[in-house]
This record gives C-alpha cells, sequence and structure tokens, in this order.
C-alpha cells in the first residue's frame, strides 16, 4: 500500500497530467528563461502553481524546491521537501512530442522517501516509496540484470561518450537518448535500458522521483564519481547521474 505522502504525489501528478495535456499540441506560448535554463511554457506555470496549491495545502510544513518557483532557502530548514519539476522535458511538449513527464518527489534527510513520474501523453505514472518496490501503472517493475557493458543499452547523449570522459576507453554499447532525465530513469527502472548517464551538473528537481523508481527496481543510482546522491542541497545540483544495472554500473565506473 502506498505510503500518505506516495499516496498525495500520485494524486497529483496524475492532476497535473490533466493540466498538460490541455496545452499540448495547441500551440502553447512560450518564454526563454535565459542564462541558459532554457525554454518554459505557460504549461509549465499552470501545472506549477496547481502542485504548489495542492501539495503545501495538504502539507504546509513541507519545504519546496520547483524548476518554475524562485527558490527559498527556507526549505533549507525544513525536515521533508516536495522536489518539483512540472514538466521534465519542455523541448520535447513544445515539439508535440510525448516523451515530457511530471515529477514529483519527497525528500527527508537528503535522500527520496517518495517519488511519482507521470508520462501525460502516455497515460502512464511510475511510483515508487523508499523501502518498497518500483512500480509502473501499479505493477512492479525491474531493472536489468544485464552484467556486459559491451552492447549495452544506454541513454545518453553523444556528448557523453566523447574519448575525454573515458580515460579507460568508449565503451561500444547501444546509444539512444530520450528528453526527459525523469523518463530516462524510469527506463532503466523498467529495464528496457540497461542504464543511463549524464556528465553535466543536474538539477535535483530533473531526478529526484526518477532516482528513487530506479533504485527500488534495483539499479544502481550514484553521480558522475560513482557517490551517493544527496537532496535539498543549498546549490540544487548533482554532479551528473548514472543509473544503470549494478554489473553495468560497476563496469562504466571502471572505465570512467
Amino acid at each position: 500500500m502506498p505510503g500518505p505522502d506516495l499516496a498525495l504525489i500520485s494524486d497529483a501528478a496524475r492532476e497535473a497530467s490533466t493540466i498538460a495535456l490541455r496545452f499540448w499540441k495547441r500551440n502553447p506560448q512560450v518564454w526563454d528563461k535565459g542564462a541558459e535554463h532554457g525554454p518554459v511554457t505557460e504549461a509549465d506555470l499552470a501545472v506549477n502553481d496547481m502542485l504548489k496549491a495542492t501539495l503545501l495545502a495538504a502539507r504546509p510544513d513541507y519545504g519546496w524546491l520547483s524548476e518554475e518557483t524562485p527558490d527559498d532557502a527556507a526549505r533549507l530548514s525544513t525536515q521533508r521537501q516536495f522536489i518539483i519539476d512540472p514538466i521534465d522535458g519542455t523541448r520535447a511538449f513544445i515539439a508535440g512530442e510525448d516523451n515530457f513527464a511530471v515529477s514529483i518527489a519527497v525528500a527527508e534527510g537528503g535522500r527520496i522517501n517518495a517519488g511519482a513520474v507521470m508520462m501525460p501523453a502516455k497515460n502512464r505514472l511510475y511510483t515508487a516509496q523508499i523501502g518498497g518496490p518500483a512500480l509502473c501503472d501499479g505493477l512492479p517493475i525491474h531493472a536489468s540484470s544485464r552484467a556486459d557493458l559491451t552492447d549495452a543499452r544506454i541513454l545518453a547523449t553523444k556528448s557523453n561518450m566523447t574519448p575525454d570522459h573515458w580515460p579507460g576507453g568508449v565503451p561500444d554499447l547501444h546509444r539512444s537518448f530520450r528528453t526527459s532525465l525523469a523518463y530516462r530513469l524510469c527506463l532503466v527502472a523498467e529495464g528496457r535500458h540497461d542504464g543511463m548517464l549524464t556528465f553535466r551538473d543536474t538539477w535535483e528537481w530533473d531526478i529526484a522521483a526518477g532516482a528513487l523508481i530506479a533504485a527500488c527496481a534495483g539499479a544502481v543510482v550514484t553521480d558522475r564519481h560513482g557517490a551517493p546522491l544527496a537532496f535539498n542541497e543549498g546549490n540544487p545540483k548533482t554532479a551528473g547521474v548514472i543509473a544503470a544495472a549494478p554489473e553495468v554500473h560497476r563496469a562504466m565506473m571502471a572505465r570512467l
């Protein structure tokens, strides 16, 4: 049974999905946030407003960290925090593609306790809570059991596969890509891909929920140096992220 926080954020993710789909493929208004922060649409803002109102009404003592809300250091003094990306994969959303997600997580003590990733255009909900299974639409999912890095199916941008990143040699693998980091983590959780990686510093809201879902599915999830991820940091970024089947993760770290 989902705990109260997971039930809350799962319901909120479904409601957010309904809002996002009202704007999808309907020429939503788009702004450039500048400073290499990328675009934002009226759908991102509408989803963010609903989530903030709904979640903080239910948990007024929780902190708030969202891509579409100015950061408030008050979250650092709260026991638990919501970490939100109203629409992860905004560029895919603008292009009318279906690989965008709503990502909602609850953090406590630097780790994620509950996470929900909703794929509105696919009508698919991934969830997990600490100590429990990873689920897709209520059914258990499991990470790949692959043991060999060669020919592994890895989600990554082309820029992550250049020799300067791999002193042990660029691995011979099958690379593909999805815009949403949350969705990439969920695809690893499902075992549809053997791993995912990004070496760029990564905003917490992009990966918080997906990282828990992948870990509960049996994947190893770390930053690019192999260290555990920490959340609700003063600077809410991680040193990249690598999530993969345990043996695949070990092989990647050996080359890195």
